[in-house]
């Protein structure tokens, strides 16, 4: 047995030892049921051979009447069970929810949305039923086997062998029934993923013209788990011979052998009763266990050990590199990067070079559609590049502990202001260091004014402005050195859009690139990037004036508001909080 398996028996063993009053209940109410069946073959025998055998009809019907009684009072104990499950089932349930957000949500695993879905549900319902189902076949057996033994040993020997083979056989299908289970979870989870991707992109796939791409590659992962659904089947199948071994093949026996039993001393209401323990009894639980605890024991076996497998295994993000990104490497950088929505699409970006040094400002401009926006999902690893080479901090894009994007329409869930501040970020944070991002951002008016830090947010309560003041707080406090405002502002006024890009331009350590809406984001930059079509060019506010024709005409075409926002921002800095003015959009012009 290797470390993860008895790490995952010895945390089973301890969920079972500290609910030692629920299992305890549970065997006290099953000692009623392991009763009736005792009682189900050994009356009906001493009706016969005591009672109507011998001429004593009202010893029969005594006997009779007990077997009666014992039906009412093992339907008690099997309702008190039920009643104890729940107290197994649903710890259990909870405990699998916590591991599931805790990992998932809070690192964005696609496969979160079936684990949290589709198999904690798979592993709640399945353990009750097995625990449910296990319990029943263990106190029936013992109840049936006792009755045999009272009425005649011999009776074992007949009963015992077929019995034994049925549960080897059915042992033997475990692990091949495992492999099978987590095969069709794993092709389960892959068409999850993938229809994430696509359900996302939807725009994209049909400007890109990538239909019949995409419902191929989605088809062929619904064709694996088609494949890996017949293959489970097919082992059911298999299983299937097991009830019939060890329930069907006794009674056969039984039947054949009463000569050659009741020659041994046998009495004639032994037979009826060892009948009765096999049809009414064995055969029934047999075949329960075989059914559910075969499909509902793998299926369970699987979905535990992929849930808290993975809660232990799961990639963590990688640790952001000391100041940013390593000596000598600027944060970020572009190689002759090509990219276009589908293969016989036009590219959108063609060829283009960019470096952004290590604390450097980057406003990125250009008319609407030019790509502006593809340019920061390139950055950010959403999007891959069909050439060229791209480095965030060094390495590939893609680990969240390199950078963060905030879109224009901002991202905020169902919980407290805490948990929404605090999403990106691996350790607690610090009320002192929330309200601090807070105020930085200009969302410490919001934020008090919701209720402080532990108040409930409703994102539909929200103003599009107010979701964007809580993401650029969330981002604020992320780990992330590089952050990309993907127009994360425009719902705010000009006075806190510029106290927001302000505060990022001054995180300690931190590179900004802004996907400008209005022209003072771009003179607060260091750097401009201009977008054009094939055609890019970069420099600072007051070069690109002096060379760049598509420039000046985006400055141009403001007709004058560039001046009115920058007195703004100057006249009422500490105004500039975007609660009161939140959720006005002004209009974005060209840029």
């Amino acid at each position: 047995m290797d470390g993860g398996r008895f790490a995952g028996v010895r945390e089973g063993w301890g969920f079972f030892r500290r609910r030692r009053g629920v299992v305890g209940r549970l065997a006290a109410w099953s000692v009623l049921e392991a009763g009736q069946t005792l009682l189900a073959g050994y009356a009906p025998a001493r009706a016969l051979d005591a009672g109507f055998l011998a001429h004593r009809p009202l010893t029969g019907l005594g006997w009779l009447g007990v077997a009666a009684v014992a039906v009412p009072a093992g339907a008690y104990g099997t309702g008190r069970v039920y009643r104890n499950v729940a107290a197994l089932a649903e710890p259990l349930r909870d405990a699998l929810v916590r591991r599931v957000v805790a990992r998932g949500v809070r690192r964005a695993e696609a496969a979160a949305v079936s684990r949290l879905t589709h198999q904690v549900e798979i592993a709640r319902d399945t353990f009750a039923g097995l625990v449910l189902l296990a319990r029943s076949f263990v106190f029936t057996a013992v109840g049936a086997l006792t009755g045999l033994l009272l009425l005649d040993p011999l009776l074992l020997v007949v009963v015992v062998p077929p019995l034994a083979v049925g549960l080897a056989l059915f042992a033997a299908t475990l692990r091949p029934m495992a492999r099978r289970q987590e095969a069709f979870l794993t092709a389960d989870e892959a068409i999850a993923a993938e229809l994430a991707l696509v359900s996302g992109g939807l725009r994209d796939v049909t400007a890109a013209g990538a239909e019949d791409r995409v419902a191929a590659g989605a088809g062929a992962l619904i064709d694996a788990e088609y494949r890996a659904a017949r293959r489970l089947a097919w082992w059911s199948v298999v299983r299937a011979a097991a009830p019939v071994a060890g329930g069907r093949l006794p009674v056969v026996l039984l039947l054949a052998l009463a000569p050659w039993l009741t020659g041994r001393g046998v009495t004639p209401g032994a037979l009826v009763g060892a009948l009765t323990y096999l049809t009414q009894s064995l055969q029934p639980a047999l075949q329960t266990l075989t059914h559910g605890l075969g499909t509902g024991g793998s299926r369970l076996t699987v979905v535990l050990r992929r849930l808290l497998r993975g809660a232990d295994a799961s990639p963590r993000p990688a640790p952001v590199p000391p100041g940013g990104p390593p000596p000598g490497a600027p944060a970020v950088e572009l190689r002759g990067v090509t990219f276009g929505y589908g293969p016989g699409a036009e590219p959108v970006v063609r060829g283009l070079d960019l470096t952004v040094p290590h604390g450097g400002h980057l406003a990125v401009v250009g008319p609407s559609g030019v790509g502006k926006s593809t340019v920061t999902a390139l950055i950010a690893g959403v999007l891959v590049a069909d050439a060229g080479r791209i480095r965030v901090c060094g390495a590939p894009p893609g680990p969240p502990a390199h950078r963060v994007l905030i879109p224009q329409e901002a991202y905020v869930f169902t919980g407290t202001v805490r948990d929404n501040l605090g999403y990106l970020r691996e350790d607690p944070v610090a009320d002192d260091e929330a309200r601090a991002a807070a105020e930085a951002v200009g969302a410490a008016r919001l934020i008090d004014r919701l209720g402080g830090l532990d108040a409930p947010l409703d994102p539909a309560a929200l103003a599009a402005g107010e979701r964007q003041l809580i993401a650029l707080a969330r981002a604020f406090l992320s780990p992330a050195p590089v952050v990309l405002l993907d127009e994360a502002t425009c719902h705010l006024d000009p006075a806190a859009e510029a106290r927001a890009e302000r505060a990022f331009a001054a995180r300690p350590g931190g590179t900004l690139i802004v996907v400008a809406h209005r022209i003072a984001s771009a003179r607060r930059a260091g750097r401009v990037l201009v977008m054009d079509g094939p055609h890019t060019d970069c420099g600072t506010h007051q070069e690109l004036l002096d060379r760049s024709a598509r420039y000046r005409d985006l400055v141009g075409a403001w007709d004058g508001r560039a001046d009115a926002e920058a007195g703004a921002e100057e006249e009422a800095p500490e105004a500039a909080t975007g609660t009161e003015r939140v959720g006005r959009s002004h209009p974005a012009g060209p840029l």
